[in-house]
């Protein structure tokens, strides 16, 4: 069925759908990943976009069992590839990425020039798009104007585990793989939505976690991080979970040009010289000029200089830009999470 990627500056991109028979409308992005379709796909940190893959071939391995996915469904508003492969082979596979997409009520178009389309984002920037079946422009979205946080943090309180420390984990749209990487090593895991007062609760340290959209919008968030940073418990914070921190703290933050998605991002541990490959996926960053006395830049971005992490000079309060939880990618920086127990632990 004949189909149309069409962005807001008029272009149009023809292709064949492959997904649910609907048309969407969000902002249009695209991922360098050359594999990780399926984590990529149910990170809610995607939600309200319309994904671009520059990997041409894309299905080729099919879709596994649902307890591998980072959320319970695909939360991309629709997916753009070159090349669809409907015949797929893996022997962990349920079902062909098609059928997924179909199931989940997700759009999808194969036939693009992705390299063409790829170009233009990256030169324009992240812009406002539409998947149509008829092939006609109706109304563009931006979905950053919604509370995007609020449609995909979990609604009610759950723990995981039953170790020590206990950790608070404020779900902005958490993937599963944080979850397991905090409880895998020993951690009783207390997932709360983004807007609770956990200030109430009994913690040893405080995790604050990825999610999509402007960081700004959160505002019940960042106030009871605010109160959370007087307590002076250790708190570590995940991509957008670093722009939080950020903010509470007094820094600000801004919208980059097309973002950082991919799993090969180089980042430089300030200090040292070290360069870590990262796995990321956000479209805003802090703005390391504006962060108040007592804190210093953790780690940043090779390619543009960019804030990839903070840390406090004297206090247990850091927070990374990219993902060490990896799903898909490099598991170059798992050791954040072993430093940040390792913080906890010192204090109970």
């Amino acid at each position: 069925m004949h189909m149309k990627l069409i962005l807001k500056d008029g272009s149009k991109y023809d292709g064949e759908s492959f997904g649910a028979k609907k048309d969407i409308a969000g902002e249009v992005v695209f991922n360098t990943g050359m594999v990780g379709y399926v984590e990529t796909l149910t990170d809610p940190s995607y939600a309200g976009q319309i994904l671009v893959c520059t990997y041409p071939l894309v299905g080729n391995y099919g879709v596994p069992d649902k307890r591998l996915f980072e959320s319970e469904k695909i939360q991309v508003a629709g997916l753009v590839v070159s090349e669809y492969s409907e015949n797929y082979s893996h022997e962990s596979a349920k079902q062909s990425l098609g059928e997924w997409l179909k199931k989940s009520d997700v759009p999808a178009i194969t036939g693009v020039d992705t390299r063409a389309l790829t170009k233009k984002l990256r030169e324009h920037g992240v812009m406002l798009g539409q998947l149509s079946h008829a092939g006609n422009a109706k109304k563009f979205i931006d979905p950053n104007k919604e509370n995007l946080v609020a449609r995909v943090s979990i609604k009610k309180k759950k723990e995981y585990g039953k170790g020590r420390p206990r950790i608070i984990a404020l779900d902005c749209g958490m993937k599963e793989n944080i979850v397991r990487s905090l409880v895998a090593r020993g951690a009783t895991v207390i997932r709360v939505p983004w807007d609770y007062d956990f200030t109430k609760e009994k913690y040893d340290g405080l995790f604050i976690s990825n999610g999509p959209g402007d960081p700004t919008v959160v505002a019940p968030t960042i106030e009871h991080i605010k109160k959370a940073l007087e307590s002076g418990k250790p708190i570590l914070g995940i991509c957008l979970g670093n722009q939080l921190l950020a903010l509470a703290a007094g820094a600000r933050t801004y919208k980059l040009k097309y973002g950082h998605r991919s799993q090969n991002q180089p980042c430089l541990e300030s200090g040292t010289k070290r360069c870590y490959i990262t796995s990321q996926n956000h479209g805003y960053a802090v703005d390391a000029k504006t962060l108040p006395h007592g804190w210093e830049e953790w780690f940043t971005n090779a390619n543009d200089g960019s804030n990839e992490g903070l840390r406090h000079k004297t206090k247990p309060w850091r927070s990374v830009q990219f993902h060490p939880e990896a799903a898909p990618g490099p598991t170059d920086t798992a050791w954040i999470f072993d430093d940040f127990l390792n913080l906890v632990k010192k204090r109970v």
